[in-house]
């Protein structure tokens, strides 16, 4: 008899464990709204959700990033409208047009620049260009929308400049992006290291008067005239904004 209960208990002991654990494990869901099963999960999953919000944060910090730098964008472009802005009420360019720079010869950087503005704004060919510090240069071609600019750094441009101070004149003449050679008309001119340059009234491209330069370094005994390297006042190589006009303005 005693045997017989071992083996009846031997068969039927797992399923009635199993039962009993699965009893009791209902009997704990239901007291605890499941939340034992919740945390197991939460334990599994934990470094998953980890890695989510790792990426999560890394896409908000880039995000914020990118606004950060539109912003310093927007509020460098209205510093420099702003300039321009004050630079055609200083000069009295009533019928100045401000265009961007949007191109460059990539392999003539210091030659010519396109502009964002055309015949459809009423600029044309010979125009002058100029930004704050001084003349940029001329209108040579135009369309509807774009305009080219060969810049007085050209090495075949030309212009009639005067010694601001002296008021001894030359030629000016194209040497690299930032800076240009004047040959003198006089012998011995008076002239010194720093001294302004500006257009004279013997320019026949330009009106007379405007910015260009200043004296960086002075070679009297160049033959066949003395000449002088001159820095120019306009920021050439960096401009990315541009004042138009009529030179009969």
């Amino acid at each position: 008899m005693y045997i017989e209960r071992r083996q009846w208990w031997e068969k039927r002991a797992l399923p009635i464990l199993l039962c009993i654990v699965a009893l009791g494990t209902a009997w704990t869901i239901r007291q605890t709204q499941a939340a034992l099963i919740f945390e197991i999960y939460q334990l599994i999953t934990r470094p998953f959700h980890r890695s989510v919000s790792v990426q999560a944060e890394r896409l908000s910090d880039a995000q914020n990033q990118e606004l950060q730098a539109q912003l310093a964008e927007l509020k460098s472009q209205n510093q420099q409208l702003k300039k321009l802005l004050s630079y055609e009420s200083a000069n009295n360019l009533e019928q100045a047009i401000v265009a961007p720079v949007i191109g460059r010869s990539a392999d003539q950087w210091w030659q010519q620049i396109t502009l964002g503005r055309g015949t459809s704004t009423g600029i044309k060919v010979g125009d002058i260009v100029t930004a704050p510090g001084g003349l940029v240069g001329k209108i040579s071609s135009v369309t509807p929308n774009t305009s080219r600019v060969l810049l007085i750094s050209d090495r075949t441009s030309q212009l009639g400049v005067t010694v601001s101070r002296s008021r001894h004149t030359g030629f000016l003449r194209g040497l690299s992006e930032s800076q240009a050679v004047m040959q003198f008309f006089d012998k011995v001119p008076d002239v010194k290291r720093g001294d302004a340059i500006a257009t004279s009234t013997y320019s026949q491209i330009y009106p007379a008067g405007l910015p260009v330069g200043k004296i960086e370094s002075i070679d009297l005994n160049k033959s066949p005239a003395p000449e002088a390297i001159v820095s120019f006042s306009a920021p050439i190589p960096h401009l990315e904004w541009a004042v138009v006009y009529s030179k009969s303005n």
